[in-house]
């Protein structure tokens, strides 16, 4: 039983992770129909930046929103500088665009930082705490309770706010907003914005229990990938279900199988939603008219 809780913490941790990645494809896409494979780097841009901030004598707290604010710059820089400029372009060429972001951000990251393994100090000290056989650390709560006031945060946004409304309206139907009056691009680049702040919080979290470096975001990609189309792209419930599905499978793979195939897993539900569920947990069929 303690092993069981054990797994079942180090899972839920990571799945939260994944499912604050899964949230930022998920953003996104339903803003611009576009499939943000640089969504992991916002996540490590989040942690680096956080740790030579506060390298560089500024407290923890003011390092971590100077690195959240450089991250949703680099966001919307990505929109603007690469997205924009291709609209109306082929969904394949804005996936290579993204992939092409993701490569850039990886080796301006190997200039401006460098290629070693940091860390943070844990927000409450490393100390675990004994709970019904397991171990905890303290960092863990910081990481599903920042999962869950985010969750809350944007569920209050898209549904208590003109401006979220705006982003529901824009997509489910972008011709539509238009003719409204909503700006469209503005909404899809505040959805590059938001997505690239909630992995740069990501990062944060995280990087005092996984480590950081330049090249943790390709990984967290795919495995937030994963999640997202295990609940349903486009589905926000979704992301956060498929995030803490795949963090479990994850965990029990390592602990009850092998940790080698530990990072296999992730392509292992991706397949498996191909190849059986192509809409996912939560997603819609989808009925196109020829």
């Amino acid at each position: 039983m303690p092993e069981l809780l054990q797994f079942c913490v180090s899972g839920l941790t990571v799945g939260a992770v994944y499912a604050l990645v899964a949230l930022g494809f998920t953003i996104i896409y339903n803003a611009s129909d576009v499939v943000n494979f640089a969504q992991g780097e916002f996540v490590m841009i989040g942690g680096m930046t956080t740790v030579f901030v506060a390298a560089a004598g500024v407290p923890l707290p003011l390092a971590a929103l100077v690195a959240i604010a450089v991250a949703m710059g680099i966001g919307l820089l990505l929109h603007r500088l690469a997205i924009e400029p291709a609209r109306g372009a082929s969904a394949v060429t804005l996936i290579i665009i993204t992939i092409g972001a993701s490569i850039f951000l990886r080796g301006l990251a190997q200039v401006v930082f460098d290629k070693q393994f940091h860390s943070l100090p844990s927000f409450s000290g490393d100390t675990p705490i004994a709970f019904g056989g397991a171990a905890i650390l303290p960092q863990s709560f910081w990481v599903l309770g920042g999962a869950a006031v985010i969750v809350v945060l944007l569920w209050a946004f898209f549904n208590r706010t003109l401006l979220g409304k705006a982003v529901l309206a824009t997509a489910a139907n972008r011709l539509a907003a238009r003719l409204v009056g909503i700006n469209t691009s503005f909404v899809v680049g505040l959805s590059f914005v938001l997505s690239a702040a909630i992995g740069a919080v990501a990062g944060i979290l995280v990087t005092p229990i996984t480590l950081t470096s330049y090249d943790v975001g390709t990984l967290l990609a795919l495995k937030g990938f994963a999640a997202a189309m295990l609940g349903g792209m486009g589905n926000p419930l979704g992301a956060v279900v498929g995030g803490l599905t795949v963090g479990l499978l994850e965990a029990f793979g390592a602990g009850y199988i092998s940790s080698t195939y530990k990072d296999a897993i992730a392509f292992i539900v991706i397949l498996a939603v191909l190849f059986v569920m192509p809409g996912g947990l939560f997603g819609k069929a989808s009925v196109e008219r020829v």
